[in-house]
């Protein structure tokens, strides 16, 4: 076990040193990328204001998930109910 893990050691690092210029370069666009980037939140804003946007957007899409699996849930429900009943396999609980 020892020496599988010294040998992926040993190419790892042959890897990084053979595509160092490489990795160095995208690691450097990505930054690069990120600065050009829209952040839900005014950098010149302090506390809570400062996410108030992000906050919001959590909130829609919690409220959104709860909505749709009560929906479901309760859909399910009903079919279960419905197949049942027509099906005739019930149950008398």
């Amino acid at each position: 076990m020892a020496i599988v893990l010294a040998v992926a050691t040993v190419i790892l690092l042959a890897l990084l040193v053979k595509h160092a210029a490489r990795i160095r370069t995208f690691f450097i666009e990505v930054g690069g990328e990120l600065a050009k980037c829209s952040w839900p939140w005014d950098p010149q804003q302090a506390g809570l204001k400062r996410y108030k946007e992000l906050i919001d957007s959590t909130t829609v899409v919690v409220v959104s998930t709860l909505l749709l699996a009560g929906f479901v849930t309760a859909s399910d429900f009903v079919l279960v109910r419905v197949i049942g009943f027509l099906t005739r396999f019930h149950t008398n609980a």
